[in-house]
């Protein structure tokens, strides 16, 4: 009979995992919480604008701790094929991808941010439109964050959904915690697809609950993944 252990990969992968994902969580929760949201003014273009120009570096930090979000799920997403490529590599691969598409259109935000920046910056070239134009395009590119995160919100959720069902077959974590991952995370993409079809499926189901649950799994899995480690072996099989 040959044990198949865990090998040290795959238990720095965890740690590496467990503190990716801590550290995005607090880094999307700062930047969107404390850092970005005060300066939007709802239903207030003008004064969205002033509080933009007023606050530039606080707006400028924001981009960069959303930079910093994206290339921590990028090493999220690397130490988890990692630790789940030996339990079945394409699933693996299919996981890390979709969590890579999301990371990109994260990336897309802070694009629209600086895009917005620029046309608040009163650059002479820009002097040919009027002020509140301005003010209304660079709301509209802030306003195209919120498009590019419920496009990139499938992916998120499929790559949860996949790596909550190998986390399952794999016994590395408790059987209840990957479950709950499979069924929070598959939640996400329903609810993400659901409400790309019809907009105000919010009004219906508070937009907070489409990606809270799998979020909070994720959250739990991390402190797991850093405290805990993994499971002892993967399987057994006898050799002939």
């Amino acid at each position: 009979m040959t044990t198949h252990m865990i090998d040290n990969s795959q238990r720095t992968a965890a740690k590496v995992a467990g503190v990716a994902g801590l550290l995005t969580f607090a880094i999307v929760v700062f930047s969107n919480f404390v850092l970005l949201n005060p300066l939007i003014v709802s239903g207030n273009v003008a004064a969205t604008a002033q509080n933009v120009v007023a606050h530039e570096t606080q707006f400028r930090i924001t981009v960069v701790c959303f930079l910093t979000y994206s290339l921590g799920v990028v090493v999220m997403l690397s130490a988890l094929y990692v630790i789940l490529k030996p339990i079945n590599p394409g699933l693996a691969l299919v996981g890390a991808l979709s969590r890579l598409v999301f990371a990109l259109l994260w990336l897309l935000s802070t694009l629209n941010m600086l895009g917005a920046l620029r046309l608040l910056s009163n650059a002479k070239y820009l002097q040919v439109f009027e002020p509140d134009r301005l003010q209304a395009l660079a709301k509209l590119h802030l306003g195209a964050n919120f498009d590019a995160y419920y496009v990139g919100l499938p992916f998120l959720g499929l790559a949860a959904t996949i790596c909550a069902w190998l986390w399952f077959k794999s016994n590395y974590i408790p059987k209840a915690l990957a479950i709950v991952g499979v069924v929070s995370s598959a939640w996400c993409v329903l609810c993400a697809f659901i409400f790309l079809i019809f907009p105000h499926f919010n009004e219906i189901v508070n937009d907070w609950w489409f990606d809270f649950p799998m979020a909070l799994f994720e959250l739990i899995l991390s402190f797991w993944l850093l405290f805990k480690g993994l499971g002892p072996k993967i399987e057994n099989t006898i050799e002939t």
